[in-house]
């Protein structure tokens, strides 16, 4: 309770019954009238609470930490160069001996590391000690580099060994504290360092012990920066080497030590990051350290024969497809535990190296036929499995492989005799009919897939692209066979006998569509739809280009059989919309 007159505190009500204090002069004695605005007379307990106070926005380069961080990067750069100096570029300008520059790099990058393991125990020293310790470490990597590579007093293996123990050591060490930036300084450090060092192929071996030593920590840290930092200098690197080889000519054993490190660098991808995602289902730059681990398999295959080429992707494509279909597959999905992320990336990397092998083993006649055939195999897992990226690669192969089939079999050269007798063969028939049944695959998938309603708008386009894409198939299928019989004839004939199937096609989509007339609406509306489409194109091909290619009895029995097939449809047409209106109009009598 508050004495009788006293004041309560700024924000505070005064309870029932006080007795407020005494009004000051100039204020109005009617009840409830308040002082005038801006008199400074309310009372303490009628005053708004004050703003909350707004702490002055430090600038970012006095905020606690970002200085010292940048400096700390900055010492790490420049020190290692200037390791590299001593390691190198002092030994081409003669100054010391190799003894005493080998010692003193040793020597120093101990040093760094003791300093900073002293440095991190200390009341703000974690940047310096990091740095210090990173610098070290480093400095070591690149000090094994040089007595492996430039003085050759190690065995390539042996110096190998010795910077997987250094890389060991500087990321357990990085585990030990718990730091995520020391892994990664010192992997980038030794990794862009080491090229000034040697240009040699064992660069590539140690680039891939960083790989190699930074896959343990990712089992226990969730460390995306150095997925990334010890994945991208041994592609790169790689990569490199790749590009050099194939416009320079060198010896057999370069492109096979660029093959091996290939392979190296796609195991430790591969292996690595399925290890990782097991116990770490959301690691999505793991997954993306793996797709850039695939790239130099990829490459490398460019630097052999095509035959020996489309070996080593056929056999790298086996490889990454089965880990993406690990995921089809529930009883395997449970045991591998491969997330979907990775999957994917491992099925577009496995069709990419698919589609190197199916360009190595074949022709610009036998290209469409294999990736057709690829085309086919995707899309009837898809619709299988219900598998959307399979109906994706799927799709992207039968674009593939249409391309291919389209620049060898043109309109022209359907519509030319001598050209189609010069450029079509029995190869580009069996292209068409392997493209059919990529079609009706499609076709099949897609309506799995997307629960294409029947009778809508979706799905009448998708019959009309289908029943395109056919008729096109079925006229190059029929005018290469009549073109590669050798007769004099074969050209028109296979025209004549197109036409025919067209009109056929045709009258069997429309006879189907009215037999279902009055059981289901919508696949006869399809049906119709796609019937008088095909009709059309059929009497159009008839009048604008048989009419004055064909000639003789050929073109004859073309008319009279099309003709036949007319009539035929368009008596039954007539009676099934009659008996249909008589069965509505008996309906609405009842």
């Amino acid at each position: 309770m508050l004495p009788p007159g006293a004041v309560p505190p700024p924000g505070v009500m005064p309870p029932p019954g006080a007795v407020p204090p005494p009004m000051p002069q100039g204020w109005a004695t009617q009840p409830g009238a308040l002082p005038p605005m801006g008199t400074g007379m309310v009372p303490p307990w009628m005053r708004p609470p004050a703003p909350p106070r707004r702490e002055p926005q430090v600038p970012w380069w006095q905020r606690d930490g970002v200085i010292s961080r940048v400096l700390a990067v900055a010492g790490v750069a420049v020190t290692l160069i200037g390791v590299v100096m001593l390691l190198v570029l002092a030994a081409q300008a003669g100054f010391f001996g190799p003894v005493p520059r080998v010692v003193a790099g040793a020597v120093f990058s101990a040093a760094l590391v003791g300093a900073g393991m002293r440095v991190f125990g200390k009341v703000g020293g974690r940047v310096g000690g990091i740095a210090l310790a990173a610098t070290g470490i480093a400095g070591a990597y690149l000090d094994v580099v040089a007595v492996t590579a430039v003085y050759h007093w190690l065995h390539p293996v042996v110096g190998l060994a010795v910077a997987l123990a250094v890389a060991a050591g500087g990321v357990g060490l990085a585990m030990q504290w718990k730091s995520q930036p020391l892994a990664v300084l010192v992997v980038l450090g030794a990794a862009m360092l080491a090229p000034f060092v040697t240009a040699e192929l064992v660069l590539l071996g140690f680039l891939i012990v960083l790989q190699l030593a930074c896959v343990p920590v990712q089992f226990g840290r969730d460390w995306p920066f150095l997925h990334v930092a010890r994945t991208v200098p041994a592609v790169l690197a790689t990569l490199v080497g790749i590009a050099i080889a194939l416009i320079e000519t060198l010896d057999h054993s370069r492109e096979l030590w660029l093959l091996v490190a290939s392979i190296a660098i796609a195991a430790v991808g591969l292996i690595g990051t399925v290890l990782v995602v097991r116990r770490r289902a959301g690691d999505v730059t793991a997954t993306l350290s793996f797709a850039i681990s695939t790239t130099p398999m990829l490459a490398v295959a460019a630097l052999f024969d095509r035959r020996i080429g489309a070996l080593v992707a056929a056999a790298y494509a086996v490889v990454l497809l089965s880990v993406a279909a690990t995921v089809l597959m529930p009883k395997v999905r449970a045991v591998a535990k491969i997330p979907g992320h990775t999957a994917v990336a491992a099925a577009v990397a496995g069709a990419f190296a698919l589609l190197e092998a199916c360009v190595g083993v074949t022709s610009a006649q036998t290209l469409p036929i294999a990736t057709l055939l690829v085309a086919l195999g995707f899309l009837g897992v898809a619709g299988q499995l219900r598998s959307g990226v399979a109906a994706g690669l799927g799709i992207a192969f039968a674009v593939i492989g249409g391309l291919a089939f389209f620049a060898n079999a043109t309109p022209e050269r359907l519509a030319s005799q001598h050209l189609a007798e010069q450029h079509l063969t029995i190869s580009t028939a069996l292209a068409a009919v392997t493209g059919m049944a990529v079609v009706a695959a499609g076709v099949w998938t897609i309506r799995r897939l997307a629960g294409t309603p029947k009778g809508g708008a979706e799905e009448s386009l998708l019959w009309i692209a289908a029943s395109g894409a056919a008729l096109y198939l079925v006229t190059a299928a029929i005018v290469a066979v009549g073109a590669t019989t050798g007769a004099a004839d074969g050209f028109v004939i296979g025209h004549s006998i197109a036409t025919i199937v067209w009109m056929a096609a045709a009258t069997a989509a429309l006879l189907y569509g009215l037999r279902n007339l009055s059981r289901s609406a919508a696949i006869a509306k399809v049906a119709l739809g796609s019937g008088l489409l095909v009709t059309t194109a059929a009497l159009a091909k008839l009048f604008l280009f048989d009419l004055a290619t064909l000639d003789g009895l050929i073109r004859v029995a073309a008319f009279l059989v099309v003709g036949i097939l007319l009539l035929l449809t368009g008596t039954r047409y007539a009676r099934a919309f009659a008996e249909a209106g008589a069965v509505d109009l008996e309906a609405t009598t009842d």
